[in-house]
């Protein structure tokens, strides 16, 4: 049968009956049974036509009917729980599994009267101009959807009188269920979440109910228990015992938050639970700590950390204890290094504390930035120390000799993925290095002569320790070292070049094989890229068979080249030599010293050292570093075992090689000391100016700066290459003071003059 929507007359006493009849059913179907569709479509017809009745609606009476209804409803199931003595909660939870369903329905059937009485409205948002539908929000006096009504009733005739014997008996069960005891847990999980669920249809504080009624005694009560716990397992265990017990206790309370507990409740449990177990036994587990990182017990470390990290102290003494012990092992480490490979142990020895407490860090504190934070300070401390330990104040030089050692051709290491693999490693201790420009000015050096001496053992591997460096320093920081690699190319070019040049000078009649030798790599360098001094006052002889080459390819470089100067650099110098006066010819690579001094045995048998100081014009020092290969090599003989002015040097007439071609070692000077005091005085002078060219920067651009601030920049924009010293900055000050770029404006502030 269907019933017209017009509005008729309707006699309320008439219809009521069969309306609550359907209610009833609806609300307590366990009673009264389920409802059939036709039925169910004739009550939403009636309700309709109640609401819609003329020549009066009935719609306020029928909400006020429903309501009376599901209060008597109500009252008659809170006395059925109140009269259950054991059973109290099952039969709570069983009442309101159903009401809770027959409420929904009931909201839906309702549905038209829903839309009459609880108004609707457009409200404008003023910020986005968009029109969105909201329930108005009434005075408690006036009506709510009836699932909602159905609900209040509830939480005033049920919840609010029963709430205190409901939840002491929730946490009875509760207790019961930590003490592992067997408890219904679907009852309880309904029971509480009851407290949440009456409250589904509020807009504003929706969980009040569930926290007041509820949730604060339920932690309460969990605080109490931890704490008798806690003191009790203080008592028994000793500390590591403690921290796995009290693991397990806090993962089995945050599995019982996830059976019974809303989840807005669980990291509240979580933070009690750790602020009685946790907390208030933290001095215990700092007494423990220092032992624990002493011994190396990482499994307990890893129960410490987990257990400390979300609570309020967190792990700060933890990581202050961890770094002291890093730096503790790393200068015991770097004080008993000995050996002729200091530099290889230092490094390696670094790396390897590097790589196991990172991995310590990566499984035992899970790679908590704190205590990466806190390994690379020890190790900035270890890298750095300078507590009268040469050793260690020189670890910026012990890298870049590292570093030689790897991309030399003598490495050990034979492939080229091995090498660059050692160089990124090494990379990682010069990140921790305060002086990096003491760093770049060793590095230079021996770039230099790995590179004039061909000694490298892979240009790739050269060009990717440079791309390491900048990525870690900049641009500006490579810029010397990039461009003494664009001479090299340069100067490859212009070997080329020269060859072509010679074969186009027909009338000239030189052996190709002695040309390419004599030039090499030894011109084309820069003075401001290439840590070379020039020596000007050089007295040193050409022999005459090198005068000639020498001569044309000034010749060829001033035509390349015009109004640039040619110097040479001998003692850097190196060439081939053939040798013909023995039992059959040696091609020998040697340095020009070397070649000069053998060069005079085409005229002389035997030459006093004096005689050969005389005719080559080289200092007799140098002569004795020079000629010293040649008599371990057996090309020359000297009569006595010491060398002094007057020793005679003869040729070798009996040696016998194997090999017809092969190189002597290179002379290369040793850095004394005076050296080092040098290099150290020329890098504080260069850092004084670098120091002020920042000043300068950072003045230009500010016009006036607070003192401190002026200094922190300073340090800020310095610390890439070194770590500057407010004393030395200070003193920068001053200087630019002087020189009329800055004035004092008050004690602390200055300005920009310049």
């Amino acid at each position: 049968m269907i019933s017209t929507l017009r509005p008729k007359e309707i006699n309320f006493d008439e219809l009521w009956p069969e309306v609550l009849s359907t209610a009833r059913c609806v609300i307590n179907m366990s009673r009264y049974g389920h409802t059939d569709v036709s039925t169910w479509q004739s009550r939403f017809f009636d309700i309709y036509n109640l609401c819609g009745a003329t020549p009066e609606s009935y719609a306020e009476r029928l909400y006020d009917e429903t309501k009376t209804f599901l209060e008597l409803h109500c009252r008659s199931m809170k006395e059925d729980i109140f009269k259950a003595e054991q059973n109290t909660l099952s039969i709570y939870t069983k009442y309101w599994i159903e009401y809770k369903m027959g409420a929904g329905h009931l909201n839906s059937l309702y549905s038209h009267l829903n839309n009459i009485l609880v108004k609707k409205r457009k409200i404008s948002d003023p910020e986005t101009n968009m029109y969105l539908d909201y329930h108005i929000e009434f005075p408690d006096e006036s009506p709510v959807e009836i699932g909602e009504m159905a609900l209040d009733c509830w939480t005033n005739i049920i919840i609010e009188p029963l709430k205190e014997r409901l939840v002491k008996l929730i946490l009875e069960q509760i207790n019961l269920d930590r003490l592992g005891e067997c408890v219904n847990q679907t009852t309880i999980k309904n029971a509480i979440m009851s407290f949440f669920d009456v409250y589904q249809y509020k807009r504003i504080n929706a969980l009040h109910l569930y926290e007041k009624t509820f949730e604060s005694y339920f932690l309460q009560g969990t605080g109490e228990y931890y704490r008798e716990e806690g003191n009790r397992c203080i008592a028994k265990f000793d500390c590591i015992q403690y921290m796995k017990k009290i693991l397990l206790l806090i993962d089995e309370e945050e599995f019982r938050s996830r059976k019974f507990l809303n989840p807005t409740s669980y990291i509240k449990v979580k933070n009690e639970c750790l602020q009685r177990l946790v907390c208030d036994h933290f001095d215990t587990l700092k007494n423990e700590c220092n032992e624990l990182i002493i011994r190396e017990d990482f499994d307990a470390l890893r129960n410490m950390y987990k257990l400390l990290v979300p609570t309020p102290i967190g792990t700060s003494y933890m990581v202050e204890r961890l770094q002291q012990n890093i730096a503790a092992i790393g200068h015991e480490k770097i004080h008993s290094l000995k050996g002729e490979n200091l530099q290889t142990l230092f490094v390696e020895n670094l790396l390897e504390l590097h790589a196991k407490y990172l991995n310590v860090i990566r499984e035992t504190f899970a790679n908590d930035p704190d205590f990466i934070s806190s390994l690379d300070k020890a190790c900035a401390m270890v890298v750095n120390m300078k507590n009268g330990n040469n050793l260690s104040a020189k670890a910026a030089e012990l890298v870049a000799h590292y570093c030689d050692n790897l991309l030399r051709k003598s490495s050990k290491i034979s492939t080229e993925s091995e090498i660059e693999e050692k160089l990124v490693n090494a990379i990682i201790i010069f990140n921790y290095l305060e002086d990096k420009d003491y760093f770049q000015r060793c590095y230079q050096k021996m770039l230099a002569r790995r590179l004039i001496y061909q000694h490298s053992a892979s240009i790739d591997a050269e060009e990717f320790m440079l791309t390491k460096l900048k990525e870690s320093c900049g641009y500006e920081f490579t810029a010397k070292l990039a461009r003494m690699f664009q001479d090299m190319k340069i100067s490859d070019d212009l070997n080329v070049k020269f060859l072509e040049y010679l074969k186009s000078e027909s009338k000239l009649c030189v052996q190709n094989q002695t040309m390419p030798n004599l030039v090499g790599l030894d011109f084309n360098i820069h003075a401001n890229s290439w840590p070379i001094s020039q020596l000007m006052n050089n007295t040193f002889v050409i022999p005459q068979p090198m005068e000639k080459p020498l001569r044309l390819f000034e010749e060829f470089y001033n035509k390349q080249y015009n109004g640039r100067k040619l110097f040479w650099i001998y003692n850097l110098s190196n060439g081939e030599l053939r040798i013909s006066i023995l039992d059959r010819s040696y091609f020998v690579t040697m340095g020009t010293y070397q070649m000069a001094i053998l060069l005079l045995f085409n005229q002389h048998q035997h030459l006093k050292l004096n005689e050969i100081e005389e005719a080559t014009k080289i200092n007799m020092k140098e002569i004795e570093k020079q000629i010293l290969p040649l008599i371990e090599n057996k090309f020359l003989i000297s009569e006595s075992i010491d060398l002094i002015e007057t020793s005679l040097i003869s040729v070798n007439f009996e040696f016998k090689s194997k090999r017809t071609k092969f190189k002597l070692p290179i002379v290369t000077q040793k850095e004394t000391n005076q050296d080092s005091e040098a290099t150290q005085r020329n890098l504080d002078e260069d850092r004084k100016f670098f120091i002020q060219a920042i000043i300068v920067r950072i003045m230009k651009s500010r016009q006036t700066q607070k003192h401190n601030l002026l200094i922190e920049e300073v340090i800020t924009q310095s610390k890439q290459r070194f770590l500057p010293s407010i004393h030395l900055i200070k003193k920068c000050i001053e200087i630019l003071i002087d020189k009329q770029y800055l004035e004092r404006n008050s004690t602390d502030e200055y300005r920009y003059i310049a």
